[in-house]
């Protein structure tokens, strides 16, 4: 371990120390750790810092500083095992990471981690880190820090919309679905929540040209930590009509998250909004049960085609495998032929017949507007108010807003 030599600070006990391959590569770290901790911190390799927190000297540890680059991400397996031992000698750790994958980040903070901050580091932030630490948790010694954004006492409804095949418009109704309810009453707007599951190739910022915040990876890495103040930081407004919990802003792994955290995160939305639409990936994955089991009405948009068709007998199999519900899944054909369109009509009752499904949604072909709409970042009430799709959407919303009074009234 190397230290500071000045005879004046050599028995001043180390408060901290950089755990790092080689600190050098990471200036900035070495002159914030300086100008907060002068003398009382120091520097470690990564194959001493195990042992070292065995020894006297780390008692007095109240954190490390975990210093890693695109070099180091192929040991992330070892810098874990690091972390877990500083957390078993009770020693906060902070990430600080400069060019490292969101896999890698989430893996650390999993196995204890208790910030990130990027590097270079921005001015300030690894002493509000330092103090954020410090602060007593729930249940401690008082602290003067402010109290945390109160959690709502909303029992808000859960839509979730899932497309049973790829271009079946289920973004494109998760985000018109959302406006369309948010936009609904203009005396008394519903609170509406739209969150984007879908984490590799989720489009809803996209959609409505929003940016995707770096909170978002950071709430899905801890969400037991996670309070109300926290999951409105990731949040972003869309004409302080809607709040969209985007995907993440790099691909991740569809198990980067658990039931657990996804339960969490709409527990959380449940009492913050009066509803929360979800848009899912196609593909099931762990989670996917989590979600069937709170939404109100599970929305599954197909098209009259075979792909489709047969994804559905696939869908249904793999409920029924898995002795899953299916009582709130509403399916919704997409690009529904015309009124006049009788052949039309007769291969829809058809293929619900054969598939002994209830097509309870029959949405119209938007056309060019959903594409230029969504190119634009626009819903299609401001892109096209009058498109035939957007109209039945607003007849869906009016619908289900109808029913989610009736539900609080009874309530």
């Amino acid at each position: 371990m190397t230290r500071s030599n000045s005879p004046a600070q050599e028995l001043a006990p180390l408060r901290a120390c950089t755990v790092s391959r080689d600190v050098q590569e990471f200036d900035l770290l070495i002159e914030d750790m300086e100008h907060i901790l002068g003398e009382a911190w120091g520097d470690i390799g990564f194959g001493e810092a195990r042992h070292f927190f065995e020894q006297p000297e780390a008692r007095t540890l109240e954190f490390v500083a975990l210093a890693l680059d695109s070099q180091d991400e192929e040991k992330v397996v070892f810098l874990s095992e690091i972390v877990k031992a500083a957390k078993q000698k009770n020693i906060k750790v902070i990430v600080i990471a400069e060019d490292v994958t969101p896999v890698a980040l989430h893996q650390l903070l999993r196995d204890g981690a208790d910030e990130f901050l990027p590097y270079p580091l921005p001015e300030g932030e690894l002493e509000a880190a330092i103090a954020r630490l410090n602060t007593p948790a729930p249940g401690q010694e008082p602290s003067a820090a402010p109290a945390p954004v109160p959690v709502g006492r909303k029992d808000g409804v859960v839509l979730a919309v899932h497309g049973l095949a790829g271009g079946t418009g289920a973004t494109t109704l998760a985000v018109n679905l959302a406006f369309e309810l948010a936009t609904l009453d203009k005396k008394a707007p519903p609170k509406v929540c739209l969150i984007d599951l879908d984490l590799q190739f989720g489009s809803v910022a996209t959609a409505l040209d929003l940016p995707r915040l770096e909170p978002v990876f950071e709430l899905w890495s801890d969400t037991e930590s996670m309070d109300a103040e926290m999951f409105h930081a990731a949040l972003v407004s869309y004409e302080e009509k809607l709040s969209v919990f985007t995907a993440p802003a790099d691909m991740v792994p569809l198990d980067l998250i658990s039931p657990t955290d996804v339960e969490r995160l709409l527990e959380m939305a449940s009492t913050q909004f009066d509803y929360v639409i979800v848009d899912m990936p196609k593909t099931l994955v762990q989670w996917s049960e989590t979600v069937l089991r709170k939404a109100a009405v599970y929305f599954a948009p197909l098209e009259l085609d075979m792909r489709s068709a047969q994804n559905t007998l696939r869908f249904l199999r793999a409920l029924q495998a898995e002795e899953l519900p299916s009582a709130q899944l509403r399916y919704v054909l997409n690009r529904g032929p015309r009124f006049t369109d009788l052949n039309g009509k007769a291969r829809i009752k058809r293929m619900a017949e054969s598939l002994d499904i209830k097509i309870e949604v029959i949405l119209s072909d938007g056309g060019k507007a959903v594409t230029q709409g969504a190119d634009h970042g626009l819903p299609l009430a401001s892109a096209a108010a009058k498109n035939p799709l957007r109209k039945e959407i607003s007849k869906l919303a009016a619908e289900l807003h109808a029913l989610g009074q009736t539900r609080a009234e009874a309530a």
